[in-house]
């Protein structure tokens, strides 16, 4: 007892425990503290200065910056601060683009709600947004508006210290400050890889995910065209809590109703591609060990890290499965079967990754010019999507999804979290086939979300060498390991830190319901009849079927063609 350290806040005498500023000393007080640039996954940038408290000698600090010291004596809402607060929205304000009742944030804006909470009527200063007029749609991921910037660096500090991408940082001084590309190019010919963890960050409108939504409400009001769509596993744990439901509840049949309420004809779920990916992942993997050659075999799941390994590191490429995303193989098969059958099909795809939207786009995934996917749409679209439609997501009666993908495998569902592939592939490839074994493989290590995770499986007389990492910048720091002489024999990795359940296109939630998305997909695994990708009966039926002597085609893709010419 003698060792512990109290600080008073407001009155109330507070224990400090390891923390590492007053903002999370004040917050375990429950008192919510105003702040625009304060992550705890970022590093402490100090620019908004909302958070500041006044100490007992009349000074100001600021909490996210300031180390809790034993016997300190601080307030946080005195009429000095409130006053100082106040000032800064204004300023603010000043300098935002007010049009927030068609803006993509509204009632999502950190600025809106500190308006709000603070009471502010007025504007005591001129707005001078007009002078900038600067919107950049050049990227298929998102969409950049600087009126809306207030400068608090998140997206910066995310790009550059968690994704280790880049692409953009703060150019030039003083009022003519901005957040900008090299040069003031195009974010399309820019490093960024299309991942979407800036605007996951932003707390404005300043950066938001394109908007797709009207590709797929013409889609619907066209009489000629049959509507299908696909949804993938991280979106059934991650939209609940937009809509009146539980954080990290699985609700894919509420998704499910809800879409064949707006008029879509089919409504699938990317799981079985999922467990598509794991066969044919799992072959080329058995393939290149026998054979030695081009291993590491690194995952090809994720969009954003294969723009990275193209644009950062092509001597990769090679490593990286010519295995489709489970989006892709999908697709590929619903176009194939309604090109057998002389039908128009227009076929949309739910995804919680915003660089979804370029994979999509690719050329790789065209036949003839027309896209597999026709349309991509977010978490955050299908959330708006079923508020303008007006259905009422907690009360709509759950339905269930077309065949052939009525029946998912848990294998394929956890594909959403960082270690689902691997442990998906593990689950198909370890001899012994009893419950036991899946217990044992989720305890070799490939759960958790840490950005980086080594481990050992012991495969026949080989014992081979796994890695699962999420985050770019975890990525790089392995792929420096790789190229040091640290041998892998498998790597799986996600551009977003946590995974698919935390994507770009995800609603916005702090690191308790993060957690809770994961457990989600774990929970649902464990509820699964069908655990392996193999024991799914639909798989067989597609390789006997649309799948026969068509595998490569449909199934693969070759990131290196150009290399080889």
């Amino acid at each position: 007892m003698a060792d512990k350290q109290y600080m008073t806040i407001d009155g109330i005498l507070t224990e400090i425990n390891g923390e590492k500023n007053l903002l999370e000393v004040i917050r375990k007080t429950g008192i919510k503290m105003p702040t625009f640039c304060y992550y705890t996954e970022l590093s402490v940038y100090g620019a908004c200065r909302m958070c500041m408290v006044e100490t007992d000698r009349g000074s100001l600090e600021a909490a996210c910056s300031t180390p809790p010291k034993a016997g300190m004596n601080i307030k946080t809402n005195t009429e000095r601060l409130r006053k100082y607060r106040k000032n800064i929205l204004e300023l603010i304000l000043a300098n935002h683009c007010t049009d927030c009742n068609t803006c993509q944030k509204n009632k999502s804006c950190k600025l809106q709600d500190l308006a709000m909470r603070f009471d502010l009527k007025d504007v005591r200063f001129p707005n001078t947004s007009a002078k900038k007029k600067y919107t950049d749609n050049s990227s298929k991921c998102i969409t950049i508006n600087r009126d809306k910037c207030i400068l608090c660096g998140d997206c910066v500090r995310m790009c550059n210290e968690i994704q280790g991408v880049g692409a953009i940082d703060f150019a030039f001084r003083g009022s003519n400050m901005m957040i900008s590309t090299s040069f003031s190019k195009p974010l399309a010919e820019s490093p960024c890889v299309g991942c979407g963890q800036c605007a996951a960050v932003c707390p404005t409108g300043a950066i938001v995910v394109k908007n797709d939504v009207d590709k797929l409400w013409a889609a619907l009001d066209d009489p000629n065209v049959r509507t299908t769509i696909q949804i993938a596993p991280a979106v059934r744990v991650a939209i609940g809590q937009e809509l009146r439901m539980h954080v990290g509840d699985n609700v894919m049949n509420s998704i499910v109703a809800s879409l064949r309420r707006m008029g879509f004809d089919e409504v699938y779920d990317t799981t079985l591609g999922a467990d598509l990916t794991v066969f044919e992942e799992t072959a080329e993997f058995i393939k290149r060990l026998k054979s030695g050659e081009n291993l590491p075999l690194i995952t090809s799941c994720c969009p954003g890290w294969i723009q990275y390994a193209e644009k950062r590191h092509p001597e990769l490429l090679k490593n990286i499965s010519t295995c489709k995303s489970p989006m892709e193989m999908f697709a590929a098969i619903q176009k194939q079967k309604a090109k057998d059958e002389g039908r128009k099909v227009f076929h949309a795809a739910v995804m919680p990754c915003t660089a979804k939207k370029f994979e999509a786009a690719r050329p790789e995934f065209q036949v003839d010019g027309e896209p597999d996917v026709d349309a991509v749409i977010t978490t955050k679209e299908l959330i708006r999507m079923i508020k303008e439609s007006g259905v009422q997501f907690d009360e709509i009666e759950p339905d269930t999804v077309d065949a052939p993908t009525n029946v998912a495998s848990g294998a394929g569902v956890i594909f959403g979290t960082t270690g689902g592939v691997c442990e998906a592939v593990l689950r198909h490839v370890v001899t012994d086939k009893s419950k036991t074994a899946l217990i044992n493989i989720a305890e070799m290590g490939e759960r958790g979300r840490e950005g980086i995770k080594k481990f050992d499986v012991t495969l026949g007389d080989k014992t081979l060498k796994l890695a699962v990492v999420s985050g770019l910048g975890n990525a790089e720091k392995v792929i420096q390991q790789l190229q040091a002489g640290e041998h892998f024999d498998f790597i799986e990795i996600m551009a977003c830190p946590g995974g698919c359940v935390h994507g770009g296109g995800q609603p916005y939630a702090k690191s308790e319901p993060k957690a809770q998305r994961t457990t989600g997909l774990y929970r649902t695994d464990k509820t699964l009849a069908v655990r392996r990708s193999e024991e799914n009966p639909y798989i067989q039926v597609l390789y006997n079927g649309i799948l026969k002597n068509r595998e490569h085609k449909l199934l693969h893709v070759d990131y290196v063609k150009e290399e080889k010419k």
